[in-house]
């Protein structure tokens, strides 16, 4: 990953300086610093609009009790393309702007999306590759040996309280 962000942090401002040196010999030094200027204020409303929108969807796909995926994958783009559009150059802008069409950010989200791996936590026992079983239950979990196919091994006590009335303060 470090070999890549250097080589941009090499390339793109020497991409960025040939082409205002181009834009600038063929519109003049005002215009191109007002250009400049125009699409930093422009991609920032409308980055602000598209982020406003995907805020939506995304308390919208929550109310339906759906998980919003491609729409925080989506918000994060946009956060990556309001720098982008911030950020001095064509080339910055050409890219920002290019994100903030909703057709290729649904694309890219999904390629993105695609190239995740997605861990998470569920009922106090580890869930990866969808692959959850009951630790009282035989089969991949093995309660005798306490652990999960070369997983993680989960100590602990419990009591089991059933509703009887002989329970009961009352």
């Amino acid at each position: 990953m470090f070999p890549i962000l250097l080589l941009l942090f090499i390339f793109v401002p020497i991409i960025e300086i040939g082409l205002f040196i181009q834009v600038g010999g063929f519109l003049g030094l005002w215009t191109t610093i007002g250009l400049v200027l125009l699409t930093a204020v422009v991609g920032a409303s409308l980055v602000r609009s598209q982020g406003l929108q995907t805020l939506m969807s995304v308390q919208n796909r929550l109310q339906q009790g759906e998980m919003p995926a491609q729409q925080i994958v989506e918000g994060v783009m946009l956060a990556v393309s309001g720098v982008l559009l911030l950020t001095p150059g064509f080339m910055t802008d050409a890219m920002g702007m290019l994100v903030l069409l909703p057709a290729p950010r649904a694309a890219i989200a999904k390629y993105l999306m695609s190239k995740m791996v997605v861990k998470t936590m569920s009922g106090g026992f580890h869930q990866q590759g969808g692959f959850h079983q009951d630790p009282f239950q035989q089969g991949p979990f093995d309660s005798r040996r306490g652990d999960q196919q070369g997983g993680n091994t989960f100590e602990g006590e419990f009591e089991r309280k059933d509703d009887d009335d002989r329970n009961k303060l009352n």
